[in-house]
């Protein structure tokens, strides 16, 4: 059993930064893609970054670019998502996934999620 636990969200000023977590539990990271999506209001829910061990490949989609890292700790089994410069567009549930293959930047790829952390960004 895979258990996937995501913290670090809550409400932020624009132009503030998070770290989010991701904690899994029951397989090792370094054998999987890790990746972090993102649902807003009445949106849905899509692609932000993966990383894939052991090369530490990442890949992030185009809005991701320049304001998110996504990185691992292979020895805690935990993928953190560090976002800065934040944007009220940004408001959304993040969940951390877990892929054993496909491609990274489709949900279908990932086969154990875990239930999210909110992220409001507001003045």
């Amino acid at each position: 059993q895979v258990q996937l636990v995501e913290s670090g969200g809550g409400l932020v000023q624009p132009g503030g930064s998070l770290r989010l977590s991701c904690a899994g539990s029951g397989r090792t990271f370094t054998d999987y893609t890790m990746g972090w999506f993102r649902q807003a209001p009445g949106k849905e829910r899509e692609f932000v970054a993966s990383i894939s061990w052991p090369a530490g490949r990442r890949v992030y989609m185009d809005f991701a670019q320049d304001r998110f890292t996504i990185s691992g700790d292979n020895a805690k089994n935990t993928v953190y998502l560090q976002v800065r410069a934040l944007k009220p567009s940004d408001t959304a549930v993040y969940y951390c996934a877990q892929s054993v293959g496909g491609t990274v930047y489709y949900e279908t790829s990932y086969d154990w999620w875990g239930q999210g952390t909110q992220v409001t960004v507001s003045s």
